[in-house]
């Protein structure tokens, strides 16, 4: 099992959605919602009460 990248919620196996960026670094997405917030809004997780509050390095 993986957990996304953005909120830490566990995904199980053939769910979700697996993006490698170009420095090789793999992310794990449970939903697009996740993705865009992550991505294209470059959003931090510790701010949203959905997210968890871990803090990614």
């Amino acid at each position: 099992m993986s957990e996304c990248s953005f909120c830490s919620k566990e995904i199980g196996k053939g769910k979700g959605k697996l993006v490698v960026q170009k420095t090789g670094k793999a992310n794990w997405f449970c939903s697009s919602k996740c993705e865009i917030n992550m991505f294209k809004l470059n959003r931090d997780p510790r701010n949203f009460k959905w997210a968890s509050k871990k803090v990614i390095k």
